[in-house]
């Protein structure tokens, strides 16, 4: 994974930083929630886009929800998110705080939630502010100072030579916070102009444990303490109840609306991220690149075969693999990459998943749970949430995990694994609530065929509680996720 000091040629982040496990261990810093209230037109904040955050549910007293822990805050009710902490500590480190992740995933509801009324907010979705950072980017921080919230930063990456500038020359901590939602290697100027000046962290949409009040636990990793811990405070999830969680997605603005707004919901999600992305992914014809999605998501969970799509759409291979890598940058998909060997008998192609599974099952045409739990793709949208839940959880806490799959050419499949201090931890993933020795079988390849060093495993299913497979694996509710 990344760090601070990042040891790793490979993951492209070049020197800037990530916030790495446990860097900020020693830190204890109090977790409030605060929503941020607009500032107005005066000071700095001309002009201001006043807009109804989806993470922020009205309707609620001021209280707090003692199922779910979360807490109402002017009338307004806003769910927790357990990126909070780390953004509080690296904003007392940083000058510069990047938060990057899909549109609707609820970014600039919880940058204002962690932030005070003496920093400014100024949008780059407002064309006017667009306009006005792109042609004259030095005035443009001029009139928006430090401290500032830049949020759609992606729309004017001319800023970041003048952010560099302003950073070097006062040299303080919390000046910028910008949110993105393109994931930030993809970004010009940013990995050359703010190496060693940035935090960077991602946020998906809400992760199992933040829509259960849990905000507070930590990543994933199937080692036996961590699923003790889980075990005092998870929920197992009965099928029924799982399934309505796969089906209803992570999005924060389906969040305490009604399952009969959850086809309109989508409708308008789908719509918004094509006007709003159709010129990057130069797309001639939105019924063409429509029917990609649709492809895409009946294929959630499987190893990706951009030439199937190809055929299946009726464009070209290199559109769908550039359209793939939009929804990649764009927060939209997760691609899971398989473990990295010689051996030639191992499946070299990455599997594609669908970061909200809500999103998955509109475009596949699931349009309840019931029938989803009981049809051809309940296999598949199990795995995509266990695997995507797995990345959140590390997401979420300012980390960036080394997750891999493995599979090879004798049919022998590892869902997921998670290396941690040298140890390659197998997890499966499985519908059935008793798993023997023979479904764990496929784990024994770390050793025999990786030749690495194999940690404790899990397979994440229905069962009501944690129980021995063996002696260094574990079956698990996937509520415990």
């Amino acid at each position: 994974m990344c760090s601070l000091a990042c040891r790793n040629p490979c993951c492209g982040c070049q020197g800037i930083f990530y916030l790495g496990l446990g860097f900020f261990a020693t830190r204890a810093l109090a977790t409030s929630h605060r929503v941020m209230r607009h500032r107005c037109a005066t000071r700095n904040c001309s002009p201001m886009r006043h807009e109804t955050d989806p993470q922020l549910l009205t309707g609620f007293e001021n209280s707090t929800n003692c199922k779910t822990g979360f807490q109402s805050v002017g009338g307004a009710m806003y769910i927790p998110r357990t990126l909070e902490k780390t953004i509080r500590e690296a904003a007392d480190f940083f000058p510069v705080l990047l938060v990057t992740g899909p549109s609707g995933a609820g970014k600039t509801t919880l940058l204002k939630a962690c932030g005070n009324d003496t920093r400014s907010y100024v949008s780059l979705d407002v064309l006017e502010n667009r306009r006005f950072a792109r042609e004259d980017p030095a005035l443009f921080l001029q009139r928006f100072r430090p401290p500032i919230f830049i949020d759609e930063i992606q729309h004017a990456p001319q800023l970041f030579l003048y952010i560099k500038a302003l950073v070097d020359e006062e040299k303080a901590p919390g000046m910028f916070w910008l949110a993105s939602s393109h994931e930030f290697r993809k970004m010009r100027n940013v990995t050359a102009c703010l190496a060693g000046r940035m935090a960077i962290l991602h946020l998906a949409g809400l992760s199992l444990a933040e829509r259960e009040g849990q905000y507070q636990r930590s990543p994933f990793l199937p080692l036996p303490e961590i699923i003790e811990a889980r075990a005092e405070t998870a929920e197992a999830l009965d099928t029924a109840s799982l399934f309505r969680r796969i089906w209803r997605g992570s999005c924060p603005g389906m969040h305490g609306k009604g399952d009969d707004m959850w086809q309109s919901f989508y409708e308008r999600h789908v719509q918004a991220y094509m006007e709003r992305n159709i010129r990057a992914l130069r797309v001639g014809n939105e019924l063409v690149f429509f029917a990609f999605l649709k492809a895409l998501a009946a294929r959630t969970g499987q190893t990706l075969n951009c030439s199937d799509i190809a055929r299946e759409v009726g464009v070209t291979s290199p559109t769908v693999k550039a359209w793939v890598s939009m929804l990649e940058t764009t927060g939209v998909v997760f691609l899971l990459q398989p473990c990295r060997t010689l051996d030639k008998r191992l499946i070299k192609s990455p599997k594609v998943y669908f970061m909200d599974t809500g999103l998955a099952c509109y475009l596949a045409g699931w349009n309840a749970p019931q029938p989803l739990d009981a049809g051809t793709m309940s296999t598949a949208m199990l795995e995509t949430f266990v695997v995507t839940e797995i990345v959140k959880s590390w997401w979420h806490n300012g980390k960036s995990p080394r997750i891999s799959y493995y599979r090879d050419k004798d049919r022998r499949e590892i869902a997921v694994i998670l290396e941690e201090n040298g140890f390659l931890h197998p997890i499966g993933i499985t519908r059935i609530s008793r798993v023997s020795e023979e479904d764990v079988r496929a784990f024994g390849a770390i050793e025999s065929v990786l030749g690495r060093k194999r940690g404790h495993g899990a397979v994440l299913c229905m069962a009501r509680t944690d129980l021995p497979v063996t002696g260094d694996v574990d079956a698990v509710p996937v509520g415990y996720i």
